[in-house]
């Protein structure tokens, strides 16, 4: 007997009501406590690994550098460790009740290759409390996330303290936001080559207008939307007038000579040929306009990442950041290191040129 085309979709259909009655009939738990079924884990742990190897494919890796872990560590124990825990700490025994359970990260991260890393990080995992990165555009800051994992392994909890900062006082509400940001900013974590920026010693309007634009999404990023979530108009005002208040340090960066000097020209008189005007008309100079950042003694490698943001048009910021998108696209790799030596490489509190009509004076 041959089966037609109707007596098929009849059959189809009929599945889709009988699956349809048992769903709102309410005979299938959905209790964490119950588990899954073994052929349930099986189905939905094999989905999910076919999923993220195929999603992985043709992903190109970047090189990873020691710049990236400070401010990945960070982020990890602000937003990840209180359900994986970390070297430093457990997880809260009361997560246990969940499903899935959060894996311990040690055991699972070896059996992933980076590109599925990365897409684990950025897309998160359905079904399980595995969230999504908080802004999709940031790229850079997934694949920082994944050089920390690939890292975490191997660290102990001094190690990860070391990184993460680890700070986690228990004091009254302003203690506790400026402990959160010091974890990562204060002047003993900066780092000579990180993508963490010096707060110390910028101006009050930059850092506020900074802070809004990270709460209101102009400027994009994973790491400090976690880490401003909580803010009030009271805290952002106090933080920005404490790091504002601080004395900046020097990293003692170093570069090559042919770096500081390209950086130095471009940073005193820019590039007519390429249309960048020069840094100092702007930047650490007498004068300057207050929502400017100062960009003496950060840190090389925060410097070239926000050029490059700003490049490819992923740099918010405050109500000049249209300005730095129109220079820095104009700017090569190469310009773009050689301008973040020199300003990396110089005194923070060094005496400031002053401009006047586009000419040093």
């Amino acid at each position: 007997m041959l089966i037609g085309w109707k007596q098929l979709a009849g059959l189809v259909v009929g599945i889709a009501l009988i699956g349809l009655v048992v769903g709102w009939s309410g005979v299938i738990g959905v209790e964490a406590s119950t588990g899954h079924w073994k052929i349930t884990d099986w189905l939905l742990h094999g989905a999910m690994r076919s999923s993220v190897r195929t999603a992985a494919i043709g992903t190109e890796v970047p090189t990873f550098s020691e710049s990236m872990l400070p401010m990945a560590a960070g982020h990890y124990e602000s937003g990840c460790a209180v359900c994986h825990g970390s070297p430093a700490m457990p997880p809260p025994a009361s997560l246990r009740g969940m499903l899935p359970v959060p894996p311990d990260l040690k055991d699972v991260i070896p059996t992933w290759t980076d590109a599925e890393l990365f897409q684990i990080v950025q897309h998160g995992v359905r079904f399980t409390g595995m969230p999504a990165w908080p802004v999709m555009e940031r790229e850079d800051e997934v694949w920082a996330m994944v050089a920390f994992l690939r890292r975490y392994p191997a660290l102990d909890a001094e190690s990860y303290r070391q990184l993460a900062g680890h700070a986690a006082s228990q004091s009254g509400d302003a203690s506790r936001v400026l402990e959160s940001c010091n974890g990562c900013h204060a002047p003993e974590r900066l780092y000579t080559d990180s993508l963490i920026p010096r707060l110390a010693g910028q101006g009050p309007a930059y850092l506020r207008d900074s802070l809004a634009a990270y709460v209101n999404g102009t400027r994009p990023s994973g790491v400090m939307a976690v880490a401003v979530q909580s803010l009030s108009d009271r805290d952002r005002e106090a933080l920005a007038t404490h790091f504002a208040s601080q004395t900046a340090i020097r990293l003692g960066t170093k570069a090559t000579s042919g770096q500081l000097g390209r950086g130095e020209q471009i940073a005193h008189s820019g590039d007519s040929e390429r249309r960048v005007p020069a840094c100092h008309s702007c930047h650490d100079r007498t004068n300057a306009n207050p929502s400017y950042p100062r960009l003496s003694g950060q840190p090389a490698a925060y410097l070239v990442a926000q050029l490059r943001l700003f490049s490819s048009g992923k740099r918010g910021g405050g109500p000049y950041r249209a300005v730095m998108s129109r220079v820095a696209v104009n700017l090569a790799a190469d310009d773009m290191a050689a301008v973040a030596a020199y300003f990396a490489t110089r005194d923070p509190n060094a005496e400031l040129p002053t401009y006047a009509g586009g000419e040093r004076r």
